[in-house]
């Protein structure tokens, strides 16, 4: 005969499925929740797994060109100490010495020429270190892109030599410099003009323009090249009234 369940063996079969129970629910809660923690959490970004490290040379590289536009002499020194790309380019194809040139920063400059920086890259505007420290006067980088290797027949974007926009603008010391140095005073530009032409055209036949197309004739520039309407440096000079470049260049044997 099938004995009868006691009260107390109903009980504890009882406590046993609710503990079951209760122990399935919450391992059942605690596993949802872990999956929605786990959807939830960010995922790791490109960005961060492209984050430039330590001594990349293109991270170098955008600080050299900061700090030489800056002029931070031991900041670039520091930088190409530790093999920062010395001829970087920005954007619009600057370099740190081009940077540097701009704000005639000669300290900056010295130490990015002595590490090799070249002064002959020219950016999209077609200026080099070289080229425009001779448009903008920079005497003493003028100087030290000769000495590391400028090429002297380069040429800007008007298609002329550094030391045409030197003659312009009245640069004495520069104008000179460049002479000594050997750039041709009868290259002519895209405009048709020599430097000679240039200093009479565009100068104000003031006296630092005097020295300097005295120191042409003296290098033994060819003072009747014409324009390209076939004018020479003395007709313009006459035509603009400056007399004393006038008597300069008829004294030199000018037509």
């Amino acid at each position: 005969m099938k004995q009868p369940t006691s009260a107390h063996g109903s009980a504890s079969l009882t406590t046993r499925l609710t503990l079951a129970l209760t122990t399935l629910t919450a391992a059942t809660l605690l596993t949802a929740c872990q999956s929605r923690a786990s959807a939830n959490a960010p995922a790791a970004t490109p960005a961060a797994a492209a984050a430039p490290k330590a001594g990349d040379p293109q991270m170098l590289g955008q600080q050299l060109l900061a700090a030489a536009a800056q002029g931070d002499t031991v900041a670039v020194r520091n930088l190409l100490a530790g093999n920062a790309p010395v001829d970087a380019q920005d954007a619009r194809g600057n370099t740190p010495l081009l940077l540097a040139t701009a704000a005639n920063h000669i300290e900056v400059a010295r130490s990015l020429l002595m590490h090799g920086a070249s002064p002959n890259i020219q950016n999209q505007m077609q200026d080099s270190a070289y080229l425009l420290a001779g448009a903008q006067g920079r005497l003493e980088i003028v100087r030290m892109t000769i000495s590391y290797g400028a090429d002297l027949k380069s040429t800007n974007r008007y298609g002329g030599t550094a030391l045409i926009p030197a003659c312009e603008r009245g640069h004495l010391e520069t104008a000179q410099a460049l002479i000594a140095a050997g750039v041709n005073v009868n290259h002519v530009n895209r405009l048709g003009w020599t430097c000679l032409m240039e200093a009479v055209v565009l100068g104000d036949g003031g006296p630092r323009h005097q020295a300097i197309i005295q120191a042409l004739i003296d290098a033994k520039a060819d003072l009747n090249l014409p324009d390209k309407d076939g004018v020479t440096a003395l007709a313009h000079a006459r035509q603009r009234g400056q007399q004393a470049v006038v008597q300069l260049l008829q004294a030199a044997g000018a037509r």
